[in-house]
């Protein structure tokens, strides 16, 4: 500390006065890249993880205000279709979000078949969507499983950013409701043509 006192003449409290700018303009610098890193996405698989576990908190929480839901002991069917290899299901990634009907049986032929039977019934299927949905016989997972989807779709939405959380939620209530619904309607037929 001393040498800094006797030292202190011109050029190095000049040279500590760019040592400090440098220091502040680095430091706002570094924050400003973290707070882009942050909202561009960039986050690592603990704060993803976390932040999905956030998502479906907060739609529990979102499904339990709306009226058609809130005295339901169970929200939503989902995997309790009673229909073997036929499960609703929501799904949202950084580009999309999807209400759908998945057909998940192991063999292919079951699938097909199961798949086949549904598209007999579109048109009730259908009953009630602005748009019709989109049947797609043969997608893969991620985990390689391949399975029939029938679904509807909204795009460019992203799940990381939270200030698109209420459109996606109110996307997937609207649209859950609906294809839930037709679903049951149909159970009794498809419950007798196909097992």
């Amino acid at each position: 500390m001393n040498w800094f006192y006797t030292q202190a003449n011109g050029r190095t409290a000049l040279f500590y006065l760019y040592l400090a700018k440098f220091y502040l303009i680095f430091a706002s610098g570094f924050f400003c890249f973290t707070l882009q890193a942050h909202n561009s996405g960039m986050y690592s698989k603990d704060e993803i993880k976390q932040l999905r576990k956030e998502f479906w908190i907060v739609f529990a929480r979102r499904c339990e205000i709306i009226p058609q839901l809130r005295y339901k002991k169970k929200k939503w069917v989902l995997y309790d279709t009673g229909l073997a290899g036929i499960d609703l299901k929501f799904d949202v990634s950084r580009t999309e979000a999807l209400v759908m009907i998945e057909i998940n049986s192991r063999k292919e032929e079951r699938r097909l078949e199961i798949f086949e039977t549904l598209q007999k019934y579109s048109q009730f299927i259908e009953k009630g969507f602005d748009e019709p949905l989109e049947w797609d016989f043969c997608y893969t997972r991620e985990s390689g499983q391949e399975v029939c989807r029938i679904y509807c779709l909204l795009s460019n939405v992203d799940f990381h950013r939270q200030d698109q959380w209420p459109n996606i939620y109110n996307f997937f209530i609207d649209n859950m409701l609906i294809l839930e619904n037709n679903l049951m309607e149909l159970k009794d037929i498809l419950d007798a043509e196909l097992y």
